[in-house]
Parts: C-alpha cells; structure tokens; sequence
C-alpha cells in the first residue's frame, strides 16, 4: 500500500499520527470518517452496520442487494434454482473469479464458508465467533455438486433465505487465508471484492487498493481509506477543513449548514432501521409489563425525533420498522402521557424505581446517542423513575449488552437495520435467542405465541400470510413492551462536491464501486 500511496504522492497524509484537521485529501482517493473503529474484517464474526459498510467493499456475497432496493440479484452466483419445497436451493457459480490471495473461488470455498460458522467440528469454527450464524440455522447441509455448482439443503422452507445470504453475514471469505492466519484472519481478511485490503492502523485508518481484476470491472478509485472518528465533532471539523471526503450519519444539527453550502452534497436514504431501549424483563423493575408500558408513556418520542433528531427520523411504534410497508399492521406509537406513566406505576404498587441505564458514546445507527439517552433520562425520572446512566465505548458496550442485562442494568440503547422482518425480532426477541444461546435478546423477553409466529412466518412462502404473521408479531410485542420503542431514523452522508457517484442503500450499506472523486 506504500507503493500505492508514494505514487498518489500522498505518504506523508498517512503517516501514523494520521490526517489533521488541515489535511487535504489525496487525489483519487476516498477518505470515509466512520463512526467507530471496526471489531474485526471477518463478515462472519461481527453485527455492526459500521464494520459492514468496509466489508461489502472487500467481499462479495453469492447474491447481493440490487442498487436501490432489498430485492437480490445475482453476484458469485450468476443463477440459481429453488425446489418446489423451498427446501433445496442450487447455485451456479460465476467462473474464473479469484480471492485477493490469488486462491479459487469455488463450490468448495462457499461450503467452506457455511461449514465453518455452523459446524463445531470444522477445523476452523474456532476462528469465531459467529454471532449471526442465526442467519443460516435452517441449512441442514451445504453440499459441493461439481467446482461451480453448490446446493445447499435447508431443514425447511425458509422464506428469507436469499436476503440473508446478501447480508453481510454471507459474505464470502477465502478459506486458504483463514487457514493462514486462522483467528488472526479478521485483521489479514481476503474476499473477491472491488477493493483488496491493504493496510489497518489500529485507531487511525483502514485502508484498501482497487482490485483491477474485479469480476463486475474495477472501481474508478484508486484506492478507499476508512478513518474511525468516534467524536461527531470531530468528523464535522475534519469535513469542514477537508480532513475527509464522506462522513456517514451527520449529527442532526449540522445537517442543514452541510445541506445550504454548495462545496458540499447530503444523501438521504429511508431503510429499515430501529432505535430503541432493551428493557430487562427478567428482573428489577421491568420485569412488570406495566412498568415498561410506563417508560414508553413517559418519553416524549416527538420532541425526541423532531428537537434532538430534527425531524431525521420518525417514532417507532413496534420491533418492525414501516419500511417493510408489506407487513399488515395498524399498530400506533405509545403516545407521550406521562399521567399514564404515573398510574401504572402506581397500579405496579413500584415507587421510584431505580434504573441502571447503559448509554453507548456511538455506534452504528445510534442517533446522537448520548444527548438521546440525557433526554429519555430526564422523561424518566419526571414521572418517578430514578435513572443512573453509565456510557461506554461501542465496542466496549456491545461486549456488555450482548451478554445481557442480567445483574448489570434495566436498560440499555440499541439500534439495528435489517433486511426481513423476520431478523430484528427472530435474533433479539424469540425465547431461545437470550444470551445463553447465543442470539441477541438481551432483555430476556418471552412469549410463546411470538415465538409461534415468527417460527410461522419464516417458513411461510406466501408473502401475504407472512404480512399477516408479522402484524400479529408487532401487536403483541407492542402491548408487551419489552423495549422502549424510539425511533426509524432515515440515514444520511454528506461529501464533498468532489465525490461522484455516491449514493446510500436501503440496507444502510455502502457500496464503494462506482464513486468517483
């Protein structure tokens, strides 16, 4: 990557203190300031939207989403066919693709890559973890037909199945580098993406060159440099003063100034994303549902979503966000009533309970996230809640959240953007996903009919029906209220009017190929 950088004649812009705010960005180079240092570059062992958005730069999946849409189409795989049962899907393999090492793609890479997340014997599953795993629990077997043909074999229909494998979660990574670098491979990753990783600087850039053999043509770029700046502040100064040329979620007070000045261009994007409160329910107060019904009367989500987001964002009213427009649901946002909130907890016979609120200082899709947190706080406690916040790096908190609330807090922020209706609350609100198990259902709720549903739904090949179970899913886990509901926030970036071709996805990725600079 030296060579790379000498020849843009721009070396000294990356020594290892990194850019100052007065740095100006090389010529044919993309400087993105990212929200948060990434856990790892295995798409296989990380959750968040931050690391995704460098992934999907380095890997392809056998399938991806079309430009503008959640509808797949093809990428690793040029074509496939499905059985009449939904329980066999066969793949035909693009030929002639390489990974970055120069290894094959193949038939025998991708099963690989399954076997590897969900075998425990594989010789290389302790290269994980694999948190989203759960994406592809219904596979019973993925079997190599010939070098370019791959069948996998489901346990059942599945009705998410492709969505799933364009997530990144089914990115495609080279086995001969796994077993290279075997647990160190997140920090050496090698895909078949427009962009061959080149270079981390632990806190200070990540750095990738244009692959000239890319299958799909190689990008305009010269070569991509991911910056993680966790201050917000920060990443407004660096865009002002040219430090970077993209700056993903733009804090909604600088949103307009970005907007009005013309050396600069905002994207907007709607997708399916949602903000919210985990509520434990296992115990403490929250193990009450009119306690939790209670938190959700006593914040004003309206001044949240149209002071502190500046109208970047609408209030949620269910695990489901309005983006999947399919799902038949009716169900409304718990409105601001703080009476409410006292009668219930009068109703609960709880006084003044005590919170433990864990407050994350960003993340991915976390909307202001410490400013949120003092607001939700302050509604709290002015109907008699009594909440102590404590704010921890992202990476920091997803480590605590993750492994649950029990015996450490009452609540706690999250956000997810997703692919399927059946993601969100499949992985963070079905009985068998609580932490033990490995999913991500960090409040502990239970409830055996949404736990039907969503087993319903997802085996459903009817998209109708699959409306009707998901409506069902929303209502109860509204009434129940194991989450605070917030917020569907639409995404925004901001470049610089040097920057073509930029544009956000639905799923909230941020696919790099056709930019120009």
């Amino acid at each position: 990557m030296k060579r790379l950088f000498q020849r843009a004649a721009v070396a000294a812009a990356f020594a290892l203190v990194g850019f100052t705010a007065a740095a100006q960005t090389p010529p044919n180079v993309l400087i993105v300031g990212q929200i948060a240092e990434p856990q790892s570059l295995d798409p296989h062992a990380v959750t968040a939207t931050n690391d995704f958005r460098i992934l999907v730069n380095l890997y392809d999946g056998l399938v991806r989403y079309k430009d503008g849409t959640l509808e797949v189409e093809p990428a690793l795989a040029e074509s496939w066919t499905i059985s009449d049962d939904g329980k066999t899907y066969t793949f035909k393999l693009r030929e002639g693709v390489t990974f970055h090492d120069g290894s094959a793609f193949d038939a025998t890479a991708v099963k690989f890559n399954f076997d590897r997340m969900l075998k425990e014997d594989h010789p290389f599953h302790d290269t994980g973890p694999f948190p989203l795993s759960f994406n592809f629990a219904s596979i019973d077997a993925v079997n190599v037909i010939d070098d370019n043909t791959v069948e996998f074999q489901l346990k059942e229909a599945f009705a998410p199945f492709l969505s799933n494998l364009a997530y990144p979660t089914g990115l495609i990574v080279s086995p001969a580098a796994v077993e290279e670098h075997g647990q160190e491979f997140g920090r050496h990753p090698s895909g078949t993406g427009p962009f061959k990783f080149a270079e981390w600087q632990s806190n200070q850039l990540i750095a990738a060159e244009r692959n000239e053999d890319y299958w799909d043509g190689a990008p305009a770029l010269e070569a991509v440099v991911f910056r993680p700046i966790t201050d917000s502040n920060t990443r407004v100064a660096e865009m002002l003063a040219g430090g970077i040329d993209v700056m993903v979620e733009v804090p909604p007070d600088n949103l307009a100034s970005f907007k009005s000045d013309a050396n600069f261009s905002v994207t907007e994007q709607a997708g399916p994303h949602v903000w919210f409160s985990i509520l434990n329910t296992k115990e403490g107060p929250f193990a009450d549902k009119r306690v939790r019904q209670a938190a959700n009367y006593a914040v004003n989500k309206e001044t949240l979503v149209n002071d502190v987001l500046q109208g970047t964002a609408t209030v949620a009213a269910g695990p489901i966000p309005p983006a999947f427009n399919w799902v038949e649901s009716s169900v409304e946002p718990y409105p601001y009533d703080p009476e409410k909130a006292k009668a219930l907890l009068a109703e609960a016979g709880v006084e003044n309970p005590e919170l433990t609120f864990y407050v994350t200082e960003g993340g991915s899709g976390m909307l202001n996230p410490v400013v949120m947190g003092a607001a939700i706080q302050a509604d709290l406690q002015a109907v008699g809640f009594d909440v102590s916040i404590e704010s921890y790096e992202w990476n920091t908190f997803l480590g605590r959240v993750n492994a649950g609330l029990e015996g450490q807090a009452d609540m706690a922020e999250m956000a997810w953007m997703t692919n399927d209706p059946d993601t969100v609350p499949y992985l963070t609100l079905r009985t068998d996903a609580q932490p033990e198990n490995g999913g991500f259902n960090s409040g502990y709720y239970s409830n055996p009919e949404v736990d039907k549903l969503l087993d319903q739904a997802r085996t459903s090949t009817d998209q109708a029906e699959r409306g009707r179970l998901y409506g069902d899913v929303q209502q109860i886990v509204h009434d129940d209220a194991p989450w605070l509901f917030v917020a569907n926030w639409k995404q925004n970036a901001v470049t610089t009017a040097a920057v073509q071709g930029f544009k956000l996805q639905p799923s909230f990725l941020l696919h790099l190929k056709d930019v120009s600079k």
